[in-house]
């Protein structure tokens, strides 16, 4: 009796979806155009393929920075030192300083402004929805250590402590980065209720 088969034709992905990712974020790091072509072909992947996994080109540069961001704040919350309001001005402020002198985001701000600032800033896209996200759970996490008592709702502060960060560090009149990361600083130690 012949054995049927029961797998599905056709060879398996020679590469994950963290691979991708994580190439795509390899390149963004080294100043390097993120090429979905490029990736896919690099991977030994179907375009359908990446496709698939993450719609457009500019849906995947999205994936890769929310990624980033969202990994870089809490390993740069983990290395700060104390807690409460403090704690989270001097994660947000080495978050935003390195934001600000990361030369891949500088590349992609130079050759592709519009897009990037798409990606970056809209509210309906992947980056700001999740960076904000982040930024509330660390918020949070201070006020169920009893570390912290925000003036606003958490989600309201994290929103204002990202959106300010965008108007202080990308600027949109002129090709590249503002980062004005000395004034932000001082208006996030406000709103975080720190004092000097």
């Amino acid at each position: 009796m012949t054995e049927i088969a029961t797998r599905r034709p056709g060879r398996p992905a020679a590469a994950t979806r963290e691979d991708a990712l994580a190439l795509g974020t390899a390149r963004f790091l080294a100043g390097e155009r993120v090429d979905v072509r490029g990736i896919a072909q690099e991977l030994g992947l179907a375009r359908a393929t990446m496709h698939r996994w993450f719609g457009t080109r500019e849906s995947f540069i999205g994936e890769v920075l929310a990624t980033l961001a969202e990994e870089r704040l809490v390993e740069i919350r983990r290395a700060t030192a104390g807690s409460g309001a403090r704690a989270l001005l001097d994660s947000f402020d080495s978050f935003n300083r390195e934001l600000a002198a990361t030369g891949g985001l500088r590349t992609l701000l130079a050759q592709e402004q519009e897009r990037a600032l798409r990606v970056l800033t809209s509210s309906g896209g992947i980056v700001q929805p999740r960076v904000v996200a982040a930024v509330e759970r660390l918020i949070c996490a201070e006020i169920d250590a009893g570390a912290f008592a925000p003036v606003l709702a958490p989600g309201s502060l994290a929103y204002v402590i990202v959106r300010l960060a965008e108007s202080f560090l990308y600027n949109d009149a002129i090709i590249g980065i503002r980062g004005d990361t000395e004034r932000l600083r001082e208006v996030q130690a406000v709103l975080l209720g720190v004092s000097r």
